[in-house]
């Protein structure tokens, strides 16, 4: 099961890192002073949830650095599980902010926040609501 956990970290991991990575660098552009107060609210939020993402999906990492050849293995495995969802619903919050926050300066349109909860609810059915319906439709646990 380990191995399998640090395969699904490596994917959200490498998407979150990404997506903070450019987060970090819109602060020094010229446009970012000319941005609402509200849309620097939005940015900061969202820089927030990208370094709380980045620090939920890395930690099973030094988790299991930490606590390996202590023989507790299954509770490490229960444990980086446990970060990991916390990491994609974290995940799931930086896109959402990051979605909202490039939306509202590209197009000021009353539209947007529709949108963005249309993006969200896919997000929701691809990583949540699917997955725990195969789990539910064919596992008997």
């Amino acid at each position: 099961m380990w191995g399998e956990l640090i395969q699904e970290i490596r994917v959200a991991q490498t998407g979150v890192q990404i997506l903070f990575g450019f987060l970090l660098t819109v602060v020094f552009t010229p446009r970012y002073a000319r941005l609402e107060d509200v849309d620097q609210v939005i940015y900061i939020v969202t820089v927030v949830l990208g370094a709380c993402a980045t620090g939920a999906l890395i930690g099973p990492v030094s988790l299991h650095r930490l606590v390996s050849g202590r023989r507790v293995k299954p509770q490490a495995v229960q444990w980086a599980s446990r970060l990991t969802v916390v990491g994609l619903l974290l995940l799931l919050a930086t896109m959402t902010a990051s979605l909202l926050l490039i939306l509202r300066v590209a197009t000021h349109d009353a539209f947007v926040p529709y949108l963005v909860a249309a993006v969200v609810a896919w997000y929701g059915l691809c990583w949540f609501i699917l997955p725990l319906w195969t789990r539910r439709r064919y596992t008997s646990q």
